[in-house]
């Protein structure tokens, strides 16, 4: 007989709610007003980014960990994460007095190391492997086979689905009206299938979109294969969803939930943190911007629609905004970088500010380099512009000019050898 798949069913999502109620006050789900009227809609955000550990993460690790018999909490536990897991594991470790080692890659941000040290006290060791959430999951698994740990997955269990699941618990007794849209992350697939799966069952007609960074759309890869596909390569910008393999149980359940899976650009995320920040003093995570950034791909359907967004998480790294600020005006196609060949010979440059840049445009990148027994010498500029198309009024003046460029922001490769 057929192993009958594993749908989170509404029961045991109430029995996660009460678990977490002995740690946990719903977090509130708030009108926007500066995105309802961009969108012409009613926008919500549903606002884990104001959890205890900033993000919903804490949801599923703490409702699996309260689950394990005596004898599992003994053992200690051990978790692999890109940071957001990782806190809510340390926090319920500190909180249940289980000893744990939690495994993340060398590339999380500082912050999100700092907060697991906080919140996990002497109750936990980080231990930094790898460059992905991917390859320190591989360490987590050789060490519970080690030293016989419990693994405690971020997105591919039931226990860890159901307690993410709780968030559309909570988005339902909150709202008022009907929802016609919901807008999730993805990374692994534990809050899309967890959340899609409760208004699969109380909320049927509300269309569930997931959204995936550009860089790292595992699910969208899978659900075009119609199985997990792991992707060989992804761009780690969006860390918290920075996920080369989705779970197999995630995908199953999430495939059943959802109606679309939105692909967002990197910079666009960038653009989201940005405008967030200034508009409605809210500091969100890359990965908590994602559902906010789909938004522009569905303004047509959403206007005069019942929209909910949710914000994943808020651990950022103040480190991290001039990096954010880059790609954001990159993308808005307000920064461009060009190596051009400048003629060895004194006023060279004094010509080319004065005759190829525009009265609002600013150099914010020059380097340069003298070449000897040449006569000429390259130079790599980067030009901020107030609007994209200043960028053909430049082109075109160095066109007439008869200078030698090369435009670096089309060139991936020169662009990450030069700039990055």
């Amino acid at each position: 007989m057929e192993k009958e798949e594993y749908f989170p069913v509404l029961k045991d999502v109430l029995s996660a709610e009460r678990v977490l109620n002995e740690i946990l006050e719903p977090t509130p789900l708030l009108r926007s007003r500066t995105l309802s009227d961009k969108y012409g809609a009613n926008v919500y955000l549903k606002r884990e980014d104001l959890q205890m550990v900033r993000s919903y993460k804490i949801r599923g690790a703490y409702n699996k960990m309260r689950s394990l018999t005596k004898e599992e909490c003994e053992r200690g536990v051990v978790c692999a994460s890109a940071g957001n897991h990782a806190q809510g594991v340390a926090y319920s470790c500190s909180k249940l007095g289980i000893k744990g080692k939690i495994f993340m890659p060398t590339t999380t941000p500082k912050q999100k190391i700092n907060q697991v040290r906080m919140f996990g006290g002497e109750y936990v060791e980080i231990i930094l492997i790898g460059d992905t959430f991917d390859a320190a999951s591989k360490g987590a698994s050789l060490e519970c086979e080690k030293s016989n740990m419990v693994f405690i997955h971020p997105f591919n269990d039931p226990k860890i689905i159901e307690g993410q699941a709780t968030v559309g618990l909570e988005i339902l007794q909150g709202s008022k009206d009907p929802i016609d849209y919901i807008f999730i992350p993805v990374g692994g697939g534990g809050l899309l299938s967890g959340v899609g799966s409760v208004f699969n069952q109380l909320s049927a007609n509300t269309k569930v979109i997931g959204v995936e960074p550009q860089g790292a759309a595992g699910m969208k890869k899978s659900f075009e294969e119609g199985k997990v596909t792991e992707l060989t390569e992804i761009d780690k910008f969006v860390d918290g969803a920075a996920v080369a393999r989705v779970g197999d149980t995630t995908f199953q359940i999430s495939k059943k939930v959802t109606s679309e899976i939105a692909i967002v650009p990197e910079g666009k995320v960038c653009t989201t943190i940005l405008n967030l920040y200034n508009a409605d003093a809210i500091v969100v995570e890359p990965a908590g911007a994602l559902s906010i950034s789909a938004l522009d791909q569905y303004k047509d359907k959403i206007k005069g629609k019942n929209v909910v967004c949710i914000i994943s998480g808020s651990n950022n790294d103040i480190t991290r905004m001039e990096e954010i600020k880059e790609r954001s005006m990159l993308y808005e196609g307000l920064k461009h970088y060009f190596i051009i060949s400048f003629p060895q010979r004194s006023g060279a440059l004094k010509n080319f500010l004065s005759t190829i840049l525009g009265p609002t445009d600013d150099i914010t990148y020059f380097e340069y380099k003298k070449k000897t027994q040449r006569e000429e010498g390259p130079a790599l500029i980067g030009i901020e512009v107030q609007k994209p198309e200043d960028l053909k009024k430049i082109t075109d003046r160095m066109d007439k000019q008869g200078i030698n460029y090369q435009y670096v922001n089309d060139n991936l490769n020169l662009f990450e050898l030069v700039i990055q």
